[in-house]
């Protein structure tokens, strides 16, 4: 069953999102080579618990961290550790938080270092799919407007591997919600998209095959041929003649772009 929000309770889920973009913020000034991923994770839960809010996914369904932190051939879902990033990661930062009653989920990935040209193509190209994604979003499209968008710039105009297994989603109360929102598929199919419905885009793009497997440790997925991936997220609402994104990138760009010229000065 899809959800249809209020207006006010739009609101109140724009707040979680914009949580989730500070958050990201924030983990955008200290990512480096150097810190570890379990570091990152245990900042970004301080600071989404210090901003009176919970983390969306420790304890979802058992996974144990407030953040899903994937590097280079992990696509989403990895595992916070104590092993240090290095230059030339390239490292996908998922997080979700609870607050007013409503869940915000967002995601960015950010390179370290020296990364190799065709890696920040496909970082900007599944960048800029999202917004193509995010053009189809609107009241009395379809889902499959959204999904045939994203695959059609990623897959058919660059190459890339589109990632079958995972998908975007409904969002509110619950951080799993009708309908699922898939990167690839033909226009004018699937759900309708209607005014008041919010759903999370995220498009998840692979350098190579679109192929992936579970790690070990039973979350972490990971690209069959080792090849990195990339992966962005926001929410946005429906409505009609513009979708209204709940999230932003904005604070996270800048805090980016001050944080490799820091870096830079060592």
């Amino acid at each position: 069953m899809i959800h249809y929000k209020s207006k006010a309770e739009v609101e109140l889920m724009r707040q979680s999102a914009l949580l989730v973009s500070k958050t990201l913020a924030m983990v955008a000034g200290i990512i480096r080579p150097g810190v570890s991923t379990l570091y990152l994770d245990k900042e970004a839960e301080t600071f989404i618990k210090d901003h009176q809010a919970l983390p969306s996914f420790k304890g979802y369904n058992g996974f144990p961290y407030a953040c899903c932190i994937s590097v280079n051939d992990a696509v989403v879902h990895g595992f916070p550790s104590n092993k240090e990033l290095k230059d030339g990661d390239v490292v996908s930062v998922d997080v979700g938080v609870f607050k007013n009653g409503f869940h915000g989920d967002s995601a960015y990935t950010f390179a370290l270092g020296a990364v190799p040209d065709e890696i920040k193509k496909l970082m900007q190209v599944t960048k800029t799919s999202l917004y193509k994604g995010i053009e189809q979003a609107v009241h009395g499209a379809r889902v499959g407007d959204i999904a045939n968008a994203i695959q059609q710039y990623t897959e058919r105009e660059h190459g890339y591997g589109v990632v079958r297994d995972l998908v975007g989603h409904g969002l509110g109360r619950h951080l799993h919600e009708e309908p699922q929102v898939p990167n690839f598929g033909k226009r004018g199919t699937g759900a309708k998209l209607k005014d008041g419905m919010v759903i999370a885009i995220e498009p998840m793009i692979n350098l190579g095959t679109r192929e992936v497997y579970h790690d070990k440790d039973g979350w972490t997925i990971r690209t069959v041929d080792g090849k990195p991936s990339a992966h962005y997220e926001h929410d946005i609402c429906i409505q009609k003649g513009k979708a209204d994104i709940l999230s932003s990138f904005v604070e996270i760009e800048a805090a980016e772009k001050a944080n490799t010229a820091l870096c830079s000065d060592y």
